[in-house]
């Protein structure tokens, strides 16, 4: 099933990662080892986010996707499943 991970990072705490010499190494394990479809930065709400689209065969995977952003990164992390066009195509047909 494919989620949607958003990791919205406090200041304080992104001010220190980004500080970190490691981080981009960092950042481009955890996207190794998670291996998302996208994976987006942005801005919201004065704070940084990462968003990262996942494709999870089952929710026992929500910790090892989690943990990382909330020990390293001091996120607070959601999860949010998500659908494509041709999911939604099938959905709304099997619900007539």
């Amino acid at each position: 099933m494919r989620f949607i991970v958003r990791a919205k990072i406090p200041t304080e705490a992104g001010n220190k990662m980004i500080q970190d010499p490691n981080f981009l190494k960092n950042l481009e394990d955890y996207v190794n080892k998670v291996k998302p479809e996208a994976s987006y930065f942005f801005e919201a709400d004065g704070d940084r986010v990462a968003v990262f689209v996942v494709d999870m065969q089952s929710t026992d995977q929500i910790p090892s996707l989690a943990e990382p952003l909330f020990q390293w990164m001091g996120a607070k992390v959601e999860f949010h499943p998500v659908m494509s066009l041709n999911d939604l195509k099938k959905a709304i047909s099997g619900a007539k």
